[in-house]
């Protein structure tokens, strides 16, 4: 049975490079020849950020989207992206293909300990731990993803386009102990 589950598809909207609301702030870089001070900008991407996602399941599936809590994008002086940080507010999952009751039962389904049990566990983050540069605004990320309290590394390709970065993320649910209705487990 398949147990991967498109969870988050990133879409952070971003403000136009020449007009960012900036900080700069002082980090180093390590070479293998020496210590290298650089400056990296970094920008608030809170307000126009959300994540889409789409849970799969054998009879069909379900979509709607999350809030950001806080979010921000790190760029060097290049203006490559080189890091940055994501806490989603696990509260707001809505999900947006249901109405009424419906709506209401998988939201609070979601919300349970069966999921992501959002009492204990009210924000997931994702951290951006590399940020490779490919070709045309392209890039390969590694990334620190915690769901439930629970961290694993992931992988995955992002683009930088018309200011806005996106990601379509594939995760497997059961390595954040996200069990319930997966044929790889006996749930009792």
């Amino acid at each position: 049975m398949k147990t991967t589950i498109r969870i988050f598809t990133l879409s952070f909207l971003l403000l136009s490079t020449v007009s960012f609301a900036c900080r700069t702030c002082g980090c180093s870089a390590k070479s293998s020849k020496s210590k290298v001070e650089s400056s990296t900008k970094t920008s608030d991407v809170t307000s126009k950020s959300k994540v889409k996602w789409v849970g799969e399941k054998v009879t069909g599936s379900h979509e709607g989207l999350i809030d950001i809590f806080d979010a921000y994008l790190e760029f060097n002086d290049d203006n490559k992206l080189v890091g940055g940080e994501v806490t989603i507010n696990m509260n707001t999952i809505n999900c947006t293909d249901l109405e009424g009751d419906a709506k209401n039962s998988i939201e609070g389904h979601l919300k349970s300990d069966d999921f992501f049990s959002v009492k204990k566990h009210p924000t997931s983050t994702l951290i951006i731990k590399k940020a490779k540069y490919l070709y045309n605004n392209n890039y390969e990320i590694v990334a620190d993803l915690t769901i439930k309290g629970i961290t694993n590394e992931i992988k995955f390709k992002t683009k930088l386009n018309d200011n806005i970065a996106s990601a379509d993320i594939v995760v497997d649910r059961t390595t954040f102990d996200i069990r319930y209705g997966s044929g790889s487990f006996l749930i009792t």
